[in-house]
C-alpha cells in the first residue's frame, strides 16, 4: 500500500507558501491551456485579446502590433561573436536555415513566435562539436539600432554529445525584437546558456516607456540522455521584455537548472513564463527566479508550470520565485503550478514569495552601526547573490553585479 504525502505550509517570516509532493499519486486538475499545442500554422494562433491565460498579464497595447499583423521586416541590428577555434558561430539562410528550424522539436505556442518562425529568413547557429571542452564563454551580442520596425530572429545553440561549454547572449541598443531560441543538448553534454537583456534605454539611468525596446523571446530546450543544462535569463533593460522557456527531455537522466534574475524600474514590464515537461524517467529540474522592483508602474510577472507525466517515474523537481518590492507603486505577480500524473517520483515542490525588505535583517545590520542606506543595499545584494552564484560564469556575475549597483544608485537606496 502506498500512502500519498501532500503538505502545504507557509512561514510567516518570509511569506513563502511551499507545496511538496512525495510518494503516492497526486493528479492536479490544471487546465491544458497552461501549455497549449504547438503549431507553425499561423491560423492555429488567433490574435490574443488579453483575456487568454497566456496573455492576461501582458499589456498588449505596448507590443507594437507584433501579436497581430504588424510587419516583421526589420533588419537594423548587428551581431558580434567571440568564439574559440572549433566552435562554429554563423548566420545561415535559405534551405539550410529552413532545415534547422525546429531542430529542438520546438513548435510555436503563441502568435508572435509563430510569426517570427515563419518570417525569419536566417538562423544564427552556434554549434559546439561532440566531445569539445570549451573553457571560455562563447559570446554573442545582439545590438539593435532602432525600434520602428519589428525584427524576426531565430537562434539555434547545439552542444554535441559529451561537449562542455558556456554561451552568453547579450542584447543591447534598442529594438523591437521577436525571437525564437532553440537549445539542443546532446547526450552526456554539459551546457550553460545565459541571456542578458540589457537594452540601453533602461539600463543607463533613463526611464522605460514609449520608444523603449520590446523583446518577445521563446526559448525551447531539448535535453538528451544524462545531459546537464543550466539556463539563465537576466532582464534589466527594455520597456517590455517577455520570455517563455520550455524544457523537454528526450531520454532518461537529464538535468535542467533554470535561473532568472530581473530588476524592473518605473514603467517597465518584465515577464517570464516557464514550462518544464517531465516526460522521461529519472530526470531532474530546479527553477530559481528572483526579481526586484522599484518605481511607479514597475511590473513583473513570473508563471512557472511543471508537468510530471505518468511515464516520468523517478522525477525530482522544485521551482521557486521570490520578489523584492523596493518602493511603492510596483507590482509583482507570481503564479507557480505543479501537475503530477504519477506518484512514483523522488520529490516535487514549489514556492513563491513577494515582500518588502526583511525587517529582521535590516535591524541586525543597523544594530551593528551600518547606515540604513548601506544596509538596504547589502540586503538587495544578498537577495540576488544566490542566483548569481549558481550561474557560475564569472564575466556574467561581474556584469550583473555592476548593473544591479546602477539600479540601486538610480533608486537612491
Amino acid at each position: 500500500m502506498t500512502v500519498a504525502t501532500d503538505t502545504l505550509s507557509a512561514t510567516p517570516e518570509t511569506g513563502i507558501a511551499e507545496h511538496t509532493h512525495v510518494g503516492g499519486r497526486t493528479v492536479a486538475a490544471v487546465p491544458a491551456f497552461l501549455h497549449p499545442q504547438g503549431s507553425t500554422d499561423l491560423a492555429d494562433h488567433p490574435v490574443p485579446g488579453g483575456r487568454e491565460e497566456l496573455w492576461r498579464f501582458t499589456p498588449l497595447r505596448r507590443l507594437r502590433g507584433v501579436h497581430d499583423d504588424a510587419p516583421l521586416t526589420g533588419d537594423t541590428f548587428t551581431v558580434t561573436v567571440d568564439a574559440p577555434q572549433g566552435v562554429s558561430a554563423r548566420s545561415v539562410s535559405g534551405a539550410e536555415a529552413a532545415e534547422l528550424k525546429g531542430s529542438s522539436g520546438y513548435l510555436p505556442t503563441d502568435r508572435p513566435s509563430a510569426r517570427a518562425f515563419d518570417a525569419a529568413d536566417s538562423v544564427f547557429l552556434v554549434d559546439i562539436p561532440a566531445d569539445a571542452v570549451v573553457e571560455d564563454p562563447i559570446s554573442v551580442t545582439f545590438t539593435g539600432t532602432g525600434t520602428d520596425t519589428a525584427i524576426p530572429a531565430h537562434l539555434l545553440i547545439r552542444a554535441g554529445r559529451f561537449a562542455s561549454a558556456s554561451v552568453v547572449v547579450a542584447y543591447e541598443g534598442s529594438a523591437t525584437l521577436v525571437e525564437n531560441v532553440e537549445i539542443v543538448v546532446g547526450d552526456g553534454a554539459r551546457l550553460t546558456v545565459v541571456g542578458i537583456d540589457e537594452w540601453g534605454d533602461a539600463t543607463g539611468g533613463g526611464a522605460a516607456g514609449e520608444g523603449g525596446s520590446v523583446h518577445l523571446a521563446a526559448h525551447h530546450l531539448s535535453v538528451g540522455r544524462d545531459a546537464v543544462v543550466k539556463h539563465a535569463l537576466l532582464a534589466f533593460g527594455g520597456d517590455l521584455v517577455r520570455s517563455t522557456v520550455a524544457v523537454d527531455y528526450t531520454a532518461p537522466g537529464g538535468d535542467a537548472e533554470l535561473l532568472g534574475l530581473y530588476f524592473a524600474d518605473a514603467g517597465q514590464h518584465l515577464e517570464q513564463r516557464l514550462f518544464v515537461d517531465h516526460d522521461a524517467t529519472h530526470c531532474k529540474s530546479n527553477v530559481l527566479y528572483k526579481g526586484a522592483l522599484q518605481g511607479n508602474g514597475a511590473h513583473t510577472v513570473w508563471v512557472g508550470d511543471v508537468l510530471i507525466r505518468a511515464t516520468a517515474e523517478g522525477t525530482d523537481t522544485y521551482e521557486m520565485n521570490r520578489n523584492l518590492i523596493l518602493t511603492d507603486g510596483a507590482r509583482a505577480d507570481s503564479v507557480p503550478n505543479l501537475e503530477i500524473e504519477t506518484g512514483e517520483i523522488a520529490g516535487a515542490g514549489h514556492a513563491s514569495a513577494t515582500g518588502r525588505f526583511d525587517d529582521d535583517q535590516l535591524f541586525y545590520l543597523l544594530s551593528r552601526g551600518i547606515p540604513e542606506d548601506v544596509a538596504r543595499r547589502l540586503v538587495v545584494r544578498g537577495f540576488f547573490g544566490e542566483v548569481l552564484q549558481r550561474i557560475g560564469v564569472p564575466s556574467v556575475v561581474e556584469r550583473a553585479a555592476q548593473t544591479i549597483e546602477r539600479e540601486l544608485e538610480q533608486s537612491g537606496i
